[in-house]
């Protein structure tokens, strides 16, 4: 078992418990964005930030540069849906209780306009507070500068408790 599923299958929520950490402070920001790549790599491969994460709620914004377009020069589409993925997920993530876990088993994205300059994505939503084993939608929306709709994407999210060690 990895270090990273060892801290994820653990007692805390280690995503609430770090960015309650590591949130307020100077840079903390960056820091835990770095931590959260470094437990799902190519989560991180796009490197986005997380600036905002609470309760039913996160904001994630990725900077436009050549390592993430396309060749029409826009934000591409697999780094749109990262992007969707990472912002639905840190959502879920800091709202479920320690005893919960969860996966993603379906996205639906659309592509609503051509993805140009810093893009923010919006997860805003009543999220699961149990462990539960169920399904839920997780909506995740993505602005340009101009704040104009880029993309929508829709997670399909399986909730449950997490492993009982043996």
């Amino acid at each position: 078992m990895s270090i990273a599923n060892k801290l994820v299958e653990g007692n805390k929520n280690l995503i609430r418990a770090a960015w309650d950490r590591l949130g307020s402070l100077p840079l903390g920001d960056r820091v835990f964005s770095r931590m959260v790549g470094l437990m799902a790599p190519y989560t991180g491969s796009v490197g986005a930030r997380v600036v905002e994460l609470r309760d039913d709620y996160a904001r994630v914004e990725l900077r436009d540069r050549w390592a993430v377009r396309n060749h029409l020069t826009s934000v591409h589409a697999i780094a749109l849906a990262n992007l969707a993925e990472l912002t639905g997920n840190i959502a879920v993530a800091y709202t479920l209780p320690d005893d919960g876990r969860f996966i993603v088993a379906g996205m639906d994205i659309e592509y609503l306009a051509k993805a140009r300059g810093r893009i923010t994505a919006i997860c805003d939503q009543a999220l699961p507070r149990t462990s539960d084993k169920r399904e839920y939608p997780v909506v995740v929306e993505m602005y340009d500068p101009k704040q104009t709709l880029v993309a929508r994407a829709s997670l399909r999210t399986l909730v449950g408790p997490k492993k009982r060690a043996a």
